[in-house]
């Protein structure tokens, strides 16, 4: 039946014409999967809370979160089996290294785990996990239909798209998205797929959910321009938010590994960690948007000290800005600890929250000391969100676009794109990569929007391998080397040792002198004439430094060699560049 209908499908309808089509359906199916998670989380929190009282501590705290990530490790353990987490990461690496190709279980597996991670109070988002969800979709749906890898990379990015425009009714911050953190370049035949898309996914998301947004803003005043100082001042300090949060994820994460050997331990420490956090600080329960939504609509202390409910701070409104400044500098630890312990979750929404906290906090250390004029803080608190988002995803677009679909704060254009610009250029300095990118771009898988380091990321190195070579042994003499040269194609070859080990290789054209001449047949072996060659490749080396190593050493073949020394086969300068400027045509293609 399905070769039925691909047949139909490449007689009567182009490839550019039914990725406008599947385009669709991954936007559907996108819009499907938030509307599902989101769902299930708020199913499983109001089950878990509806007793908790405002006014006094709740001991439950320090069990939930702990049920959440151990669940979530026995779903990902005994059902899922596969990593699942780092989301965004994983379509950057598949991007990079794996032609597109999602698995298949992607497509629902992170919706589970996440769920249950996010629902028992675990203290990350759940974008990164949908948009895990959307580009295995896309990926999956263009593998159902045998479409090549460029295509896939396209519904992908349809996808991921998808994705944040249908959680946050954001289409614009989709396409944005997929430009800047997925590096998916723009072209006229890849911008209507993913409009395509994510206009889908919105529609889709007021159909499920009405025309509320997930996040509701009205401006305290217009934007001055006597703010501009202080617009400045929050961005740096978004930046350096931004810096904190990165670097102290990565730290967290450290620990973490080193325990992968117990799970058990891992499970302990995350549990503790985070129990403990959420206890003395409720805000930092699961994805902590009904925080946010009180400092964006807050107007007067008493709405604002609402962030002090449940916690051992309720009823000190003196202490609300020591408050603040403590869940902003622990929400780090509790999301870290939710992933390490073994749940599962995107550090998305823990940049919302950390930008809005960071924000607020500005705002009123700012007006409390009088340095210069009044900062209205719910404004600052929008701001914030979005300056944290640039830095730690390095999207300043994405940041600007998100928070003004997201809040309605269009008339807050200008100081968004002022914060967000100061974040970027300040974590710029400290940190190269995005959070979601730095793991990657040290292995130099990380594609980026220079074309010429994407498609040597995009290029295999084992798609250019010769590894159909003759090889000699060293104590060979002359007369046999000069059989095996007659049976090679190549004017290379390897000398090996027993292990197969590179000793180094033979040159028909340095020797040419004496192969013919048979009376020296019995006089030398190859170990007298074999040579070093100008450089060795080691198997895992990113395709830049190949190119690099053959513009140095001006060679036309260099051989590869795997961890161990062994030989795996050569590279020939004519086929890499053959192959470099074809991938070059294909991108320019459209």
């Amino acid at each position: 039946m399905i070769q039925k209908l691909l047949t139909w499908r490449k007689e009567h309808v182009s490839d550019r014409q039914f990725t406008l089509v599947l385009s669709f359906f991954v936007g559907f199916f996108a819009s499907v999967a938030a509307f599902s998670l989101h769902w299930i989380i708020r199913q499983i929190q109001l089950l878990l809370t509806e007793g908790f009282t405002a006014h006094s501590i709740n001991w439950l705290y320090l069990v939930y979160p702990v049920i959440g990530i151990y669940l979530t490790s026995l779903f990902v353990r005994y059902i899922v089996k596969d990593d699942i987490s780092h989301g965004i990461t994983r379509i950057l690496y598949a991007i990079s290294t794996k032609k597109s190709r999602l698995k298949a279980h992607n497509t629902w597996s992170s919706v589970i785990a996440s769920a249950i991670t996010i629902g028992f109070g675990g203290s990350v988002g759940a974008e990164a996990p949908i948009v895990l969800t959307g580009s295995a979709i896309g990926s999956n749906l263009g593998r159902l239909f045998k479409l090549d890898s460029k295509t896939l990379m396209l519904l992908i990015g349809c996808g991921a798209a998808a994705a944040i425009a249908g959680i946050f009714k954001a289409p614009i911050a989709g396409l944005v998205f997929t430009l800047e953190v997925l590096m998916i370049d723009l072209t006229m035949a890849s911008l209507m797929p993913i409009l395509i898309s994510s206009v889908t996914a919105v529609c889709f998301s007021y159909i499920f959910n009405g025309s509320n947004s997930l996040f509701q803003f009205t401006m305290d005043g217009a934007w001055q321009m006597d703010r501009v100082p202080a617009y400045i001042l929050l961005g740096v300090f978004g930046g350096l938010i931004s810096l904190y949060f990165i670097r102290m994820m990565t730290a967290c994460e450290g620990v973490f590994a080193k325990l992968n050997k117990y799970r058990y331990a891992k499970l302990l420490l995350g549990g503790v960690i985070l129990s403990s956090l959420i206890f003395l600080f409720p805000a930092l329960y699961g994805e902590g948007y009904n925080s946010i939504n009180i400092l964006l609509n807050g107007k007067t202390e008493a709405d604002w000290n609402q962030i002090l409910n449940n916690s051992l701070f309720y009823g000190h409104g003196n202490l609300l800005i020591v408050y603040i400044g403590l869940v902003l500098l622990t929400k780090v630890f509790a999301t870290s600890a939710t992933n390490g312990g073994g749940g599962c979750g995107g550090t998305f929404a823990p940049s919302l929250f950390i930008g809005a906290f960071g924000g607020f906090f500005f705002a009123r250390i700012w007006n409390m000391e009088q340095i210069g004029v009044y900062i209205p803080e719910k404004n600052f608190a929008m701001l914030g969100m979005a300056a944290v988002m640039a830095g730690v995803m390095h999207a300043p677009l994405t940041g600007i676009f998100l928070i003004a679909e997201l809040t309605g704060g269009y008339q807050m254009f200008i100081p968004l794109m002022i914060t967000s610009i100061c974040a970027f250029l300040t974590i710029n300095i400290f940190e190269k990569h995005s959070i979601y990118g730095m793991r990657l771009a040290r292995e130099g898988k990380l594609i980026t929007h220079h074309t010429d380091r994407a498609i040597l990321t995009l290029m295999s190195l084992d798609s250019v391998i010769d590894k159909h070579f003759t090889a000699v042994k060293p104590d060979m003499e002359l007369n046999s080397l000069v059989h095996a040269l007659s049976r090679s194609k190549q004017s290379l070859l390897p000398v090996l040792d027993d292990a197969g080990n590179l000793l180094g290789e033979v040159d028909l054209q340095k020797i040419r002198n004496i192969v013919f001449r048979t009376e020296l047949y019995h006089h030398f072996t190859v170990s007298q004439l074999m040579s070093q060659p100008s450089a060795t490749l080691g198997v895992n080396d990113p395709m830049e430094d190949v190119m690099e190593t053959f513009d140095k050493t001006d060679a036309q073949m260099l051989p590869v060699v795997d961890l161990d020394g062994r030989l795996i086969g050569y590279i020939s300068r004519s086929h890499l560049y053959t192959e470099y400027r074809q991938m070059v045509a294909d991108m320019s293609a459209d």
